[in-house]
């Protein structure tokens, strides 16, 4: 496996270990306006193999979804699988943002989502959330390279205020339209 999709298998791996700790806690309300803990999970299989569907990438049948989690780990292994077979990582094609491949996509874009949407889970249940300033750096330059569309439709929300010693970890999750004090108490 290629260093860029090693990334997203490091960054899958961290997201199934938030989804572990939920527990009971599937139907809780989530950052993310409408969206419970289940409809996160949901979403991030969704949308990771409607991608590499159209990269003509076959992971299988869809998990069964009804334990997330699970689910999670299932999808996170095709894709791994997937990605691992002779070429697929350096499939390349024009994205949205330019050329690209299939794991550089994995990595900065869907890799990116595992990180932002493992805090809007990890919030909603209650869990510890940390990145390092390293990587929230590295997230950082990775959305400056998205420009506008960043905050488009179904992206990330505005950018909101944090205080000027706010951290590194506050001011990404801010420029991504997320609270970083958000609460679902």
């Amino acid at each position: 496996m290629n260093q860029t999709a090693q990334r997203f298998q490091d960054r899958a791996r961290r997201f199934a270990e938030i989804l572990d700790a939920v527990g009971d806690r599937w139907a809780t309300s989530t950052p993310c306006e409408g969206w419970t803990a289940r409809d996160v999970v949901h979403h991030v299989i969704a949308t990771e193999r409607d991608f590499l569907a159209r990269r003509g990438v076959d992971l299988g049948p869809d998990p069964d979804r009804s334990d997330p989690a699970a689910a999670w780990r299932a999808h996170a292994s095709a894709v791994v699988d997937a990605v691992g077979r002779d070429g697929v990582a350096e499939t390349a094609y024009d994205g949205y943002f330019g050329p690209t491949t299939v794991a550089d996509t994995l990595a900065d874009f869907y890799g990116w989502d595992l990180v932002v949407h493992g805090w809007d889970v990890a919030r909603a249940t209650g869990q510890e959330w940390s990145i390092s300033d390293e990587e929230a750096a590295v997230l950082q330059r990775t959305a400056d390279g998205w420009g506008d569309a960043l905050h488009a439709e179904g992206i990330c929300g505005p950018e909101l205020p944090v205080d000027a010693d706010a951290s590194a970890q506050d001011r990404l999750l801010a420029r991504l339209g997320r609270d970083p004090r958000w609460s679902a108490a």
